[in-house]
């Protein structure tokens, strides 16, 4: 299980590399098409370009962001309340978080099978957007993961707690 979790914490920080590209090639599309659109030449598709990076770069910090514990929590009670009080309660909201990912996973991978079926494409660029909607699928998948990671590793404090 060691193993797992050294490669899924390697892939994290290797999808944070992609995020990070994605957004600076955001930020770059939209100042050169700001740009273009001052000497009245836009960019033909940037709107749905930004948008497909966009889409790249929440699915590939999700999973960084969680581990690094980056996210926006409420914990004012929750502090005031044992550590093994404390352990228990994070078990709990992280094992629904695992499984309500899980579910939004496993029907992304759904809703993307059935768009590449259907072959529906972007309207200005005619890209399909299955891929996209495979590498947002994909990246929720690596955050359930690491969800899972999280409470594995709750669930041994919790031992060691018990074995004090």
């Amino acid at each position: 299980m060691k193993m797992f979790f050294m490669a899924l914490n390697k892939f994290s920080n290797f999808l944070k590399i992609i995020g990070a590209i994605a957004l600076t090639c955001m930020m770059l599309l939209t100042v050169v098409d700001v740009i273009g659109r001052f000497f009245k030449h836009p960019i033909f598709g940037s709107v749905e370009l930004v948008g497909f990076l966009a889409t790249i770069v929440v699915a590939a910090a999700l999973p960084y962001t969680y581990k690094a514990d980056a996210h926006v929590g409420v914990e004012l009670l929750v502090r005031l309340l044992s550590k093994k009080k404390q352990i228990y309660i994070d078990i709990l909201t992280r094992s629904v978080s695992f499984i309500l990912f899980g579910l939004i996973t496993w029907q992304m991978f759904l809703y993307a099978d059935e768009i590449h079926k259907t072959g529906e494409v972007s309207m200005n660029l005619e890209f399909p957007i299955y891929y996209i909607i495979y590498l947002l699928a994909f990246g929720l998948l690596i955050f359930s993961m690491t969800i899972l990671e999280t409470i594995v590793s709750n669930i041994k404090q919790l031992k060691e707690l018990k074995t004090k």
